[in-house]
């Protein structure tokens, strides 16, 4: 998947598994990350349980680099 078939989707949330070949990395690797510090990704996501999303757009935004400070995750 590219930056350009994620912009051109309609879902609110992607997963792991969709965002993981862009930042070239495991989705099991971006699971583990999101749970025990996810401050770590630089971009936000939603851990509920075992499950992991990640808000689309504010995804798009960080990897364009378009994110305010407010934005990044502390």
């Amino acid at each position: 998947m590219t930056l350009d078939e994620l912009s051109t989707m309609t879902v609110d949330v992607l997963t792991p598994a969709q965002v993981a070949p862009i930042l070239r990395l495991d989705a099991d690797t971006i699971r583990g990350q999101a749970r025990d510090c996810p401050e770590r990704l630089g971009f936000n996501v939603i851990v509920a349980g075992s499950r992991v999303k990640i808000p689309r757009v504010a995804f798009l935004r960080f990897m364009r680099g378009e994110c305010t400070e407010g934005e990044k995750t502390q």
